[in-house]
């Protein structure tokens, strides 16, 4: 058992302000996504893993990553807490793999996945220029102009 620096109370008080939607790389990223004219839904219960945004019109779905939460290669990302490693080697493995299962049922169904990463909100430029690639990608793709030609939207 590891030592912490929080009581009970205080641990528990601190760990419910951490939030799952709404965060503020989440924001900035609808931001630029609004300013690009694009329309989008947000935390789509009913698909795999709960995307962050999603378009379905074009059959994209968006997840916005922490990088501690989730990861990422980055300096935040492959930092470690020194107190309880070995449960935080864990979550963040489980998180990584809950993504995966997420991604490849979304492919299976036939939707275009992208991860947005905290670190890449530190360049507005190069994401703006990367959402708009993918945008034009995704409605130059047969499937979405086949799925928006069809009129069901399912929102």
């Amino acid at each position: 058992m590891t030592t912490d620096v929080y009581d009970k109370a205080k641990r528990s008080a601190v760990m419910a302000r951490v939030k799952s939607k709404n965060t503020t790389p989440e924001r900035t990223l609808r931001r630029i996504l609004t300013g690009l004219g694009v329309r989008y839904r947000l935390h789509r219960k009913d698909l795999p893993g709960n995307p962050d945004i999603v378009m379905p019109g074009r059959r994209l779905a968006i997840f916005v990553h922490g990088c501690f939460w989730h990861g990422h290669d980055c300096a935040r990302g492959s930092r470690v807490p020194k107190a309880n490693r070995d449960y935080w080697l864990a979550k963040v493995g489980r998180n990584v793999a809950r993504d995966e299962r997420s991604v490849a049922a979304l492919r299976a169904s036939g939707w275009r996945v992208e991860g947005v990463w905290e670190c890449d909100l530190k360049d507005e430029a190069a994401l703006t220029a990367r959402l708009s690639a993918i945008l034009d990608q995704a409605a130059a793709s047969p499937e979405a102009s086949a799925a928006s030609a069809g009129g069901s939207d399912n929102t």
